[in-house]
């Protein structure tokens, strides 16, 4: 499979990257700086730089015509402000989706939130930023020319991966190494029974292949 992935060089996309390109797919990651690119070659991915605050839906579409699967894996960090929830968390989910619509890219799986809510309430920067998830959820669950899945993982952390998780429409609310959001985003992006599905993700005891062919009904 070819599969580009929008935030290219974060934490969980740099693990995707590694897990796709090791079991032999073509990896391509948009990022926005271009020393940002070994970091990625390093992963085994192409990088595409491109920055999807101030691209065009043609930009974009051009460089994901032929991908089998996109994956929005991008954000605007914990560190960035209101401003940048808008035109990175939603924005350029957004734009994402609608490229992947206009290259004829069915398969589209987005990373979002446990908690994401277009509805949530509240001014602090974490309450922008559900917001901003869930408002780009919506907005991908509503185009029909996609294939789509929303991931919602808990609470992230850098621990080592453990291969067992809980994959389900509700949850509750847990932690999640990184390296296991990869694993599922991994398989996922493979199976195509899951279109349709919000999905929420913590650490659970299920290992990653038999979650995902449990939600997908296998």
């Amino acid at each position: 499979m070819r599969i580009v992935i929008a935030g290219g060089h974060g934490q969980i996309a740099l693990r995707l990257e590694r897990l796709l390109a090791a079991r032999g797919d073509e990896v391509a990651g948009i990022i926005r700086k271009a020393e940002q690119a070994d970091d990625l070659r390093e992963a085994g991915a192409e990088p595409v730089v491109l920055d999807l605050e101030s691209a065009s839906v043609d930009e974009v579409a051009e460089r994901l015509r032929g991908a089998d699967a996109a994956v929005f894996a991008a954000g605007a960090g914990p560190g960035s402000g209101v401003a940048r929830k808008d035109t990175v968390d939603k924005a350029a989910a957004v734009l994402f989706a609608d490229a992947a619509v206009k290259a004829g890219v069915r398969r589209f799986v987005i990373v979002s939130s446990m908690g994401a809510d277009p509805r949530h309430q509240g001014d602090e920067i974490f309450d922008v930023y559900l917001r901003a998830k869930g408002e780009a959820d919506a907005y991908v669950r509503g185009l029909d020319a996609l294939d789509w899945t929303v991931l919602r993982p808990g609470q992230l952390t850098d621990d080592a991966g453990t291969g067992l998780v809980r994959l389900e429409a509700r949850t509750g609310r847990g932690p999640i190494p990184r390296d296991d959001v990869a694993a599922v985003l991994a398989e996922l992006v493979d199976t195509s029974a899951t279109a349709g599905l919000t999905l929420e993700l913590i650490s659970g005891s299920a290992p990653v292949s038999v979650a995902v062919k449990s939600v997908a009904g296998n």
